[in-house]
């Protein structure tokens, strides 16, 4: 059995890519003995685990690469396979996609429980499932959460630009500077563009005219193999999951109206609650809630946005009124501030970051007269290559990570 598993992974790992590491790599405490990394479908985890190991371990006798949706891995089970390894003499074992493997939290329970020397590695997409499992082994697992590409990202990966990441402070203070140095490299805006249609996922690298085609496919491995079997829904319940993911998307943008959404898919609301949660865990809703004065902290969001702007071109196609061209913008702010900081919707003005900074989003005529009288008051400006004073370029806050 070992040695079929040990033909898998040196054929996984051999063509691992080394040059471009994601974000999160220098962020992970990789001397904690457990280690879990979720993330959306389609983000970069399994790169990220296998450059890890490929940096760190010799060969398979050392660490071992594992998914848990491999036929042999089911067949024999991973207390099994963890038990004959460590036995081997292995150090570390990395199992990919491990929401994926029945009763996974039971028996990487086991497996910790029992080896005590060793290290356990695991990844698995973002979902309902995998938030329980870290309820239940969160004293056990350090968790980190990978999100897709940042427009920083991007421009390293796809156009050999290398720009160190910003703080929201750097970026309010500094943005002139920051956008003089970004322009010696080229067309931004373009470069930008770019990004806000095919620049999230890593997967780009395999080619632009796949790359939509790849995103839809995400979106049904996420209904079908993910939601459906955690939620245990059937047919008619995925058509509703799908009818609300396409009603959110083409809204500009989607303030939440819950008995309208109720009518209008024809669900009760009870579901419409049920179902925005799954779509926002498994990685293809961001919801804002209320934040600030006015606001009470309430189940219902005050606004929804499909995750990111590459997942809103391939449901919506393109982009062109200025409604529309509104809701890429908006999506690209809350996609990556979200990473890091808090993002709530504010009674004056579109956003309020931290609850500190509010931020209007707009093209580069956008005025400052809805943020009248408000301190700490900011127009994030898409179109604009320098901005001045409070008037900040869009495409500066895709460098925060």
């Amino acid at each position: 059995m070992l040695d079929k598993l040990f033909f898998i992974h040196d054929n996984t790992l051999k063509d691992t890519p080394v040059r471009f590491k994601r974000y999160l790599y220098g962020l992970i405490d990789w001397k904690s003995r457990a280690i879990c990394v979720t993330g959306a479908r389609g983000t970069g985890k399994t790169t990220l685990l296998l450059q890890y190991m490929a940096e760190h371990y010799n060969n398979s006798q050392q660490a071992l690469y594992v998914s848990a949706d491999n036929v042999e891995v089911s067949a024999e089970g991973l207390y099994k396979i963890a038990g004959d390894y460590f036995s081997y003499g292995g150090k570390a074992l990395v199992i990919d996609e491990v929401h994926k493997y029945p009763g996974w939290q039971i028996e990487l329970k086991n497996i910790l429980d029992t080896f005590k020397d060793k290290k356990v590695i695991v990844s698995g997409s973002s979902s309902i499932d995998l938030k329980q499992g870290k309820a239940d082994l969160s004293r056990r697992f350090a968790y980190y959460d990978l999100k897709g590409m940042s427009f920083g990202e991007y421009l390293a990966l796809v156009k050999n630009i290398s720009v160190e990441p910003q703080t929201i402070g750097a970026i309010l203070a500094d943005h002139v500077k920051i956008s003089h140095s970004l322009l010696k490299h080229g067309p931004i805006l373009k470069y930008f563009n770019d990004y806000l249609s095919h620049g999230y996922y890593p997967f780009i690298t395999e080619g632009e005219p796949t790359y939509l085609q790849k995103i839809l496919s995400v979106i049904e491995k996420v209904f079908y193999e993910d939601i459906a079997v955690i939620g245990n829904l059937k047919r008619n319940n995925i058509t509703a999951l799908k009818k609300l993911l396409w009603v959110i998307a083409t809204s500009s943008p989607f303030e939440v109206n819950i008995d309208r959404m109720s009518r209008d898919i024809g669900i009760s609301k009870e579901y419409i609650y049920t179902y925005l949660e799954y779509l926002e865990d498994a990685g293809l809703l961001s919801a804002v809630y209320g934040g600030g004065k006015g606001y009470k902290l309430v189940r219902k969001p005050a606004k929804l946005f499909v995750e990111n702007t590459n997942l809103l071109v391939a449901l919506c196609g393109s982009l062109r009124t200025e409604s529309e061209i509104g809701t890429m913008r908006e999506t690209f702010f809350v996609n990556q501030l979200q990473q890091s900081h808090k993002v709530t919707a504010s009674p004056k003005g579109d956003f309020l970051i931290d609850n500190k900074y509010t931020f209007e989003i707009g093209g580069k005529d956008k005025g400052f007269e809805q943020l009248a009288g408000i301190s700490n008051s900011y127009i994030a400006a898409d179109r604009l290559e320098i901005g001045h004073a409070k008037k900040i370029p869009l495409y500066l806050f895709g460098l925060l990570y």
